[in-house]
């Protein structure tokens, strides 16, 4: 959880809304008043701002009826917009590393901003990650796990949100091979930016994409939060119905194309939370930013010095 709120703020930034956890922290929840839940409830709970979505078994009468008696009377209002800022992504590489004393594990982070979900690159960035780091067989928890046993998992993504929302790399490793694993992971973006997929590999991306699709919709609820990302990212009301061919059209060179142009291992944030006496000066010495140095923060991100 550190090195996620962690990434997340130095990502981001203290301003930015997406630099803060979504459930708040310890000191915004504690400040939060009757009065202020009061007033976000007035403001924004609207039936101009809300979308009501029901999976069931039930006639439609019957509920059209039912929706008046009970939401009947509840009274539109003008619903400020609220506008989430465009964020600056890095310039350049920094490692940023949180002390954790003694610990026999290092967590990492690697990313940077992402993408929104109404982009055009939506599949073959889906795709692109399954590749990446997106199963237990894509790439990179191959080589950190399989091949050189640094880790239990390691896993990659995007979180596609209303605006640019980060895509992440995230591995816990042994403490030893902290350096050695951030090594293994700029090399495998290195190497999906520069290299052609295979067609094996991407058939078999594409595949476990589409295979896992059912999960989604094996109860009303899941039906139910489907149909929520449609009015949420405002997708079109036929989008599922496109959803596999939309996968499939997806070529070689379109993973090349948007690993090229989301993917920048040289512009990246890096968060590592671990024993610094034993990972500090084997980061220093990979000579990754501008110094080639390794800022040391606190648990909040906040820099501690300049070394």
């Amino acid at each position: 959880v550190v090195a996620s709120n962690v990434f997340a703020r130095l990502l981001y930034g203290k301003s930015h809304p997406y630099g803060e956890p979504a459930d708040g922290t310890e000191t915004s929840v504690k400040s939060i008043t009757i009065e202020d839940i009061r007033r976000f409830y007035e403001t924004y709970y609207r039936p101009n701002n809300a979308t009501l979505i029901i999976v069931g078994d039930i006639e439609p009468g019957t509920l059209i009826a039912e929706l008046e008696s009970a939401f009947g009377s509840w009274e539109e209002r003008e619903v400020p917009v609220r506008l989430v800022p465009a964020p600056t992504p890095p310039a350049h590489t920094t490692i940023y590393l949180v002390d954790k004393p003694n610990a026999p594990q290092s967590q990492i982070r690697v990313g940077e901003i992402g993408l929104p979900r109404e982009t055009e690159d939506y599949y073959a960035t889906v795709v692109l990650n399954q590749i990446l780091g997106g199963t237990f067989n894509s790439r990179i928890n191959w080589v950190l796990r399989e091949v050189k046993g640094y880790t239990y998992g390691a896993r990659s993504s995007f979180d596609y949100r209303k605006s640019a929302g980060p895509f992440v790399i995230a591995a816990g490793v042994k403490t030893s091979v902290t350096d050695s694993s951030i090594v293994d992971v700029m090399n495998e973006l290195r190497r999906i930016r520069t290299e052609a997929v295979q067609e094996s590999e991407l058939n078999l991306a594409k595949a476990s994409i589409i295979r896992s699709l059912p999960r989604n919709f094996e109860t009303v609820g899941d039906i139910a939060r489907q149909i929520a990302t449609l009015v949420l990212y405002n997708l079109p009301d036929d989008y599922f119905s496109h959803l596999v061919s939309n996968i499939e059209a997806v070529t070689a060179a379109d993973v090349q194309r948007v690993a090229q142009h989301y993917l920048h291992p040289d512009a990246s944030v890096v968060v590592v939370v671990g024993d610094v006496q034993s990972v500090k000066e084997p980061l220093q010495k990979l000579g990754i930013g501008p110094a080639g140095g390794v800022v040391l923060v606190d648990d909040q991100g906040n820099p501690l010095d300049k070394k």
